[in-house]
């Protein structure tokens, strides 16, 4: 795709975020995205198809709207992959940080490069683990880890504060062995503030139906919500 630095390409905006960042945040979801993930519950941000074009200050624009929400908040920006869009992702983080906004990014890690360049004008990232041994990781998104191992070297160099998040999917990462190894993993991973294991859920199943997908994951149930505390407090522990 070509892309000049300061034009992107959007699926949506939420501009009264609550969960991507601490505080209030404008979620800005970019669109494409590298990665076919089993449990993806985004499949229309994949391509730039029918997304919405916004120069970096148009952008900036509609957010300083709701700039007094922020104080405690800010911008996360998220996907689809962000970090696929790097001109533009560079370009709008800059402009945040010139009106002292917190910045974040959601990503997988698995962008085109320019990482050193992205974190120099994000403070925190909230890293979702897909797998953490190559078999596994392939299975889960089709792709290897090489470009995800880039980012996270770029990653434990920036020292940024880091979010980690891991879906929890019935059959696939949900036992007690998993989660141990799971939690040795993550010592490699620099200034981690938190780590939150997601439930597997159902929400993404009509739009794979709207847009003619078949879903990867047809008749595995939902993650039992119980099921996935516990295992979060074995994390924890």
């Amino acid at each position: 795709m070509e892309q000049f630095s300061n034009i992107g390409i959007i699926d949506s905006v939420e501009p009264m975020g609550l969960v991507d960042g601490p505080g209030i945040r404008f979620v800005v979801f970019l669109k494409q995205c590298k990665l076919r993930c089993l449990y993806c519950h985004n499949p229309e941000t994949w391509t730039c198809n029918e997304g919405t074009s916004i120069t970096s200050e148009e952008l900036l624009k509609r957010i300083h709207k709701y700039h007094n929400y922020y104080k405690d908040g800010g911008v996360t920006f998220s996907g689809g992959e962000c970090l696929l869009q790097k001109e533009f992702l560079i370009d709008s983080l800059k402009k945040c940080k010139m009106i002292n906004l917190h910045t974040a990014i959601d990503t997988a890690g698995v962008g085109i490069g320019g990482y050193e360049e992205i974190l120099k004008y994000t403070d925190l990232v909230i890293l979702d683990i897909k797998a953490y041994t190559e078999d596994l990781y392939k299975k889960i998104t089709g792709s290897n880890m090489d470009e995800f191992n880039r980012f996270l070297e770029a990653l434990n160099k920036s020292g940024k504060d880091v979010w980690l998040r891991q879906v929890i999917v019935p059959g696939i990462n949900d036992t007690e062995e998993y989660i141990l190894g799971l939690k040795e993993y993550i010592k490699k991973v620099k200034n981690v503030k938190k780590v939150e294991l997601l439930p597997y859920h159902l929400y993404g199943v009509p739009k794979y139906e709207k847009l003619g997908i078949k879903y990867p994951l047809e008749g595995v149930p939902a993650m039992d919500i119980d099921r996935c505390k516990k295992l979060q407090e074995l994390l924890n522990a």
